[in-house]
Order: C-alpha cells, then structure tokens, then sequence
C-alpha cells in the first residue's frame, strides 16, 4: 500500500467516525427523555461533551479533503478539474440541504414552511466550499503558500471575531440571505465560525501535501497534533487572556470567557492524531465506503429520524420519550440500519435501477391501458349526475 493510498484511507476513516458519531448524537438528541438529561450526570455529560467534536470535525475534514484534492492537481486556477467538480458538488449539497426541509404538506396548501428558509450543516458545507474555492481562485496565480497562509489567517480572524458577529441580527438583508451569517432566525449553522473549521481544515491539508512525503512526516505530525491539541484544549483560553491583558483589546477576553471554538479545535487535532496513529489499521473497505457515502447517509438518516417531506420520522412518535437502555439499543439500530441501508443500495445500484426502470415501464403502459376505460367511467359518472340533477327538478 502506498502512502497516497494510506493517506486517503485515513481521511475516509475520520468522515466514517464523523458520520456514524452524527447518526447516534441526531437519534439520542431527538428521543431521549427530558428526565434522563442531566448535565451533572458523567455519562450524559461525556456523551454531550464528544457529541460537540461532530460539527466541528465534519467542517474540519471538508476542508481538508476538498483542499487536498484541489492543490493534488497540477493544473491551477480554472484549468484545474477539480474546480468545476467541487462547485458542482457544492451546490448539489446546498440543494438537498433546502430540499430535505421542505415539507409537502405545505406546498400542497400553496406555501413554504419557514424552516425551508433556515440554514443547516449542508448549507454551510455547500457554502464554505464555494468559498474555499473562491479563495483557490483568487491565489490560484500565487505560490501556495499564500494560499496556505490566507486560509490558516482567516480561520484564526473567523474565531477572534467570533463576539461581534455572533449577536448580529442583520434585519437589513434579505432574510434568506442572513440566514446564513445569523441564528436570530432560526438557522442551525451559520458560515460564521464554522467556515472557520473549513479554513483550518484547508490548512492541515496544504501541510500534508507539502511535507506527507517525508518518511518521519507521520511520526511528527501525531506529536505535532497532538501538542496544538492539548495546548488549545487546556491553555488557549489563558493564552487569549495574555493577549488581552497585553494589548488592552476587549475581544480576547471576550473569546476566552466564551472559548468554545479553540477548544473544540484542539478536540479536532487530537482526534487527527489518533487516526494517525491507527491509519494502517482502518483500511477496511467497510469503513472506507462509509466514509465516501456520508452524503447519502446523511439524507437517508433525514427521513428515516426526522420525517423530512412528510414528517412522519422516529421524531414524530418518539420524541423526548425513550429510556437511556432503549434510546442506547435504538440508536446502535439506527446507525446500523441507516449505514447498511445505503452500502446494499450503492453494492445493488445498477440492478435496482434497472429494475425501477421496468417497474416505471411496466406501471406507464399499464396506466395509458386504463386510461380509456377510466374516461368513460368518468363520462358516465358524469352522465348520471346530470341526469340526477334534472329529476330533482
């Protein structure tokens, strides 16, 4: 095995623990009971403590990939392929990110429901990678290590800022548009911070493209994240209060009273270096298929828990109303039943498209066969209720 390949198995492995660490936060968040979440319990509080690594490594990981894959090629600016390919991808993502909060039942009344509006993770993921390939394209003249730079600077700026633009309303934009920078309206993810987490993610990446080759680059960089790991984990909240206390700027210690962005940064890297250090032991095609499904699985797990398009999920029935033992059975079931579901489709999908395909076929013919015989039904239907009509007068 190559360490290209090894690398790119490492990636898919992080996305799958990513993925199946969503399936299980979404289910116990949705339908454990409101008696059995309490904070001051060591299980619950560890279980909502790795809970919040989910987004942040999702974001991570975005970037990471999306980023490797772009600087890999040897063509730069809109010559590279992988340009097109990821804003195709992007705005695939956006879409179903819309299209999985639409709820049929208010179109069939003529409206919207306003959640259709609210960003989630997808949206935010679609947008920070049009973002992230606006910034490829404006340095893409450049060496790489302006890009390099401006990404690991706008993630640090993203994170600092974090205090103004959080209490941000923006009533003077287009609601649909704000959605995506403030929460005020009911947004789950905002591109401010979490475009941050891409940023550093695009980072992390320009560094294993440029150093990966080296025989003790694995070795040093598990030591690397580890240390940045635990320093933003256990001192970046000092280190910003230094900051405030020798620059008198108010934003420092307003970050480190509040420093959950940092921290869960540091959750990242040292998650990054345990899937470095097991990286020969998670090339399992299983783990490797999960990884590169998370799309699909994200959508399936959509329906299946929250009802989607008809809202008729786990969520409408279940809903803060489970046993920590059910809701711990049921979410192992979930996850596996989420994850198969989408491998057996993807292993079977040219034979169950073909039989879709006949299935339509069949269904069509059978259809425009009927339709003479329902015509004159509806004809005589039709017929008799005039006649009906005027023997009631």
């Amino acid at each position: 095995m190559t360490k290209q390949t090894s690398r790119l198995h490492f990636l898919d492995a992080i996305r799958a623990f990513a993925i199946m660490m969503m399936l299980q936060g979404h289910f116990v968040h949705a339908l454990l009971g409101d008696a059995y979440r309490d904070k001051s319990n060591f299980v619950y509080s560890t279980w909502e403590y790795f809970r919040g690594m989910t987004a942040p490594t999702f974001f991570t990981i975005t970037g990471f990939i999306f980023t490797f894959l772009l600087l890999k090629q040897s063509a730069t600016g809109l010559d590279n392929p992988r340009v097109l390919k990821g804003v195709k991808r992007a705005v695939k993502v956006i879409f179903w990110g819309y299209l999985l909060r639409l709820s049929l039942y208010a179109v069939f009344n003529g409206t919207v429901n306003p959640s259709f509006f609210y960003v989630d993770v997808l949206q935010c993921i679609g947008t920070s990678m049009l973002l992230l390939t606006g910034v490829y394209l404006i340095l893409s003249r450049t060496n790489k290590t302006w890009f390099q730079n401006t990404v690991l600077g706008l993630g640090i700026i993203i994170f600092i800022l974090q205090p103004l633009y959080d209490a941000c309303i923006l009533e003077f934009l287009p609601q649909t548009v704000a959605n995506y920078f403030t929460n005020h309206n009911g947004s789950v993810f905002t591109l401010f911070p979490w475009f941050g987490y891409v940023c550093f993610g695009s980072f992390m990446a320009t560094l294993f493209l440029k150093y990966g080759e080296h025989k003790a680059f694995y070795p040093y960089s598990i030591i690397t994240l580890l240390f940045t790991g635990g320093l933003l984990v256990w001192y970046s909240s000092s280190i910003l209060m230094v900051l405030h206390d020798v620059t008198n700027i108010t934003i420092f210690k307003s970050v480190a009273y509040n420093n959950f962005l940092f921290i869960r940064l540091g959750n990242v890297c040292i998650l990054f270096a345990v899937f470095i250090l097991f990286k020969n032991y998670l090339t399992h095609k299983t783990i490797i298929r999960i990884g590169g499904k998370t799309l699909s699985i994200y959508i399936i797990h959509f329906f299946v828990l929250y009802g989607s398009w008809f809202g008729l999920g786990l969520n409408r029935f279940f809903y803060h109303d489970l046993t920590p033992v059910e809701t711990i059975i049921g979410a192992l079931l979930f996850v596996t039943f989420i994850c198969v579901l989408v491998l057996y489709y993807y292993t079977y999908e040219e034979k169950i498209k073909l039989q879709l395909t006949l299935l339509l076929s069949v269904t069509r013919k059978k259809i425009k066969m009927a339709l003479p015989e329902v015509f004159i039904w509806i004809k005589w239907v039709f017929r008799w209720y005039k006649n009906l009509r005027f023997l009631k007068r």
